[in-house]
């Protein structure tokens, strides 16, 4: 289907509208008002959900590799795992799986 230039800039305004309304419902209104208390427990898992569905696509399926699966990837992806269940530091589990990414690419090439 083709679009117009002003179909499609109007979509992009539409877009760009709900997500400050999303984000202005949360942090505008909500403010500096204490949350109660069951909010914060379920917001604290937010990231948890959020972060291995973004990266789940990369890991498993990477557009690098024409959607093949990569076991340096998935060997990253596992250390990352390892080092964050352990140290309990999103920081060093990171640098643990981008430097063994790193490292599989160099050795494998």
């Amino acid at each position: 289907m083709d679009y117009t230039q002003v179909q499609i800039w109007a979509l992009i305004v539409m877009i760009g509208l709900g997500t400050f309304a999303l984000r202005f419902s949360f942090l505008g209104l909500v403010g500096r008002r204490k949350l109660p208390d069951w909010a914060l427990q379920h917001l604290r898992y937010t990231p948890v959900a959020v972060i291995p569905g973004l990266m789940a696509p990369q890991i498993f399926f990477p557009p690098a590799n024409g959607g093949e699966t990569d076991p340096g990837r998935l060997l990253a992806a596992s250390v990352t795992l390892a080092v964050g269940l352990y140290v309990k530091n999103p920081i060093w589990a990171i640098l643990a799986g981008a430097g063994t990414l790193t490292l599989w690419m160099a050795m494998v090439g």
